[in-house]
């Protein structure tokens, strides 16, 4: 494991997705080893690069996590892209591209997590 990676993939997790889920998904000795994985390869080496916002990688995220039909990943991601500036705007016309490019059934599925992790948002405001 590269530590500098590493690192770089915790702060950027962490500002992202939250200190509480950060620390939620590490503690577990049975998938720690993946979570490692994903903090290292996904948020440092991926999400640590320069060539895009990381406005503009939540809003990737949630187009490609509805198209692949993962609820509680776009879940995570819709708050990760408030975190990141994302407007709930923006997330609907990113699953209203989803519809066109990716098919109706993803993008209904899309709005539906939204609407419920949106709610579940403004409960606990």
């Amino acid at each position: 494991m590269d530590q500098e990676t590493y690192e770089k993939g915790r702060r950027i997790r962490t500002q992202v997705l939250g200190e509480a889920y950060v620390r939620y998904t590490a503690e577990d000795d049975f998938t720690g080893p993946l979570q490692d994985l994903v903090t290292e390869y996904c948020w440092g080496a991926v999400w640590g690069r320069d060539g895009l916002s990381l406005k503009t990688r939540s809003m990737l995220n949630l187009a490609m996590i509805a198209l692949l039909n993962r609820p509680n990943e776009l879940r995570t991601h819709i708050r990760g892209a408030l975190n990141n500036g994302v407007s709930r705007d923006e997330i609907r016309e990113v699953f209203l591209q989803v519809a066109i490019y990716a098919g109706v059934p993803a993008a209904v599925d899309g709005f539906r997590v939204a609407r419920e992790a949106l709610a579940e948002l403004d409960e606990n405001r």
